[in-house]
C-alpha cells in the first residue's frame, strides 16, 4: 500500500508543528526521517499511523484518508513501534510479543499465531527471554520485544520511531537489516533516525524536517550535503564517502569554547 501525504499540517496543543508537507512512500521502500530535536519527526509519524488527523492537506493510505479507515482495518494494515515502551501490568515478553496478532483474531490468519510470534521473536533475539516480565527488562530489551510486535502484526506498512535508540550496534544492525528485508519484500517502511550516517547506509530515501517542513527529500547521497546538514542542524559536519557509503562526521566542538558554555559554580 501507499502512503501519501499532501500539503498537511498538524498542530499540537494548539501549537503548529507540521506545515505543508508533501510527501509519499511507497510499497519496497524504506524511507528515514532526519531532523534536529523538535523538527517534528514524531508528530509526522503519528499522522502517517492515523493517530494525529491533519488540521489542513490530506493522510492517505491506500487512496483512502488515514481518518476514514476502519480502527480494526486499519491495524492489519499499519503497525507502528512508539519511541517509549511502556505497559501498565507485567506481562511476559512471549505475551508483548503475541499482542501484535490481536488485529487478526476470529479470522483465518489466526491459525498462524503460533508460528508468526515464534519467528518474530527469533528474528529479534528475544527468544530465550519468553517468559521474561516486560518491566524488568532492559531499556534494549524492551525495544527489540516491542519491533518483534511490530514484526508479528504482519502489515504493509510499518513506522518505526527511534527503533535503535537503546540498542547496541548489534543489535542496532539487526533491526535495521530486518526494517530493510521488509522493504525489500514488498511492504512500506518509515523510520525517525537520529544517526544521519546510519541512516545513509540503510534507507532507501531520507526526508530531511526542520521547523516542521519539508528541507529535502531524495537518496542519501544526494540529500545529505555538507551545506543542507550544516544549516539544518546547527553545526558544521564534514560529508565522505567510504567503500560506497555516506558517511556524516560532526566538527569537534575546541575546548576552550566547549569550557564557555560550562555552568559557572
Amino acid at each position: 500500500m501507499t502512503l501519501q501525504l499532501t500539503d498537511v499540517s498538524a498542530e499540537l496543543g494548539g501549537h503548529p508543528v507540521l506545515h505543508d508537507v508533501t510527501l509519499e512512500v511507497r510499497p519496497g521502500e524504506l524511507v528515514a526521517l532526519v531532523g534536529p530535536n523538535g523538527a517534528g519527526k514524531t508528530t509526522l509519524l503519528s499522522v502517517m499511523a492515523g493517530d494525529i488527523t491533519p488540521t489542513s492537506g490530506t493522510a492517505c493510505l491506500d487512496g483512502t484518508e488515514l481518518r476514514r479507515w476502519k480502527i480494526a482495518d486499519l491495524a492489519r494494515e499499519r503497525a507502528v513501534l512508539p519511541q517509549e515502551q511502556r505497559l501498565a501490568f507485567g506481562f511476559r515478553v512471549v505475551d508483548v510479543v503475541r499482542m501484535g496478532r490481536a488485529p487478526w483474531a476470529r479470522r483465518p490468519e489466526e491459525d498462524l499465531d503460533d508460528v508468526i510470534v515464534a519467528e518474530s521473536m527469533r528474528q529479534t533475539d528475544v527468544d530465550a527471554m519468553a517468559d521474561r516480565a516486560f518491566p524488568t527488562l532492559s531499556g534494549g530489551e524492551k525495544a527489540r520485544t516491542s519491533f518483534a510486535r511490530v514484526l508479528a502484526q504482519q502489515t504493509s506498512l510499518v513506522l518505526l520511531d527511534e527503533p535503535t535508540a537503546a540498542l547496541d550496534i548489534r543489535h542496532s544492525e539487526q533491526v535495521l537489516s530486518r526494517a530493510r528485508r521488509l522493504a525489500a519484500d514488498g511492504h512500506a517502511v518509515v523510520a525517525v533516525l537520529h544517526d544521519l550516517t546510519v541512516a545513509a547506509a540503510h534507507a532507501d530515501r531520507i526526508c530531511v524536517l526542520a521547523d516542521g517542513r519539508l528541507r529535502a527529500d531524495g537518496p542519501p547521497a544526494q540529500v545529505l550535503t555538507p551545506e543542507l546538514v550544516a544549516e539544518v542542524y546547527g553545526h558544521p559536519v564534514d560529508v565522505i564517502t567510504h567503500q560506497g557509503r555516506t558517511i556524516v562526521l560532526p566538527h569537534l566542538v575546541p575546548i576552550d569554547q566547549e569550557a564557555s558554555c560550562a555552568p559557572v559554580h
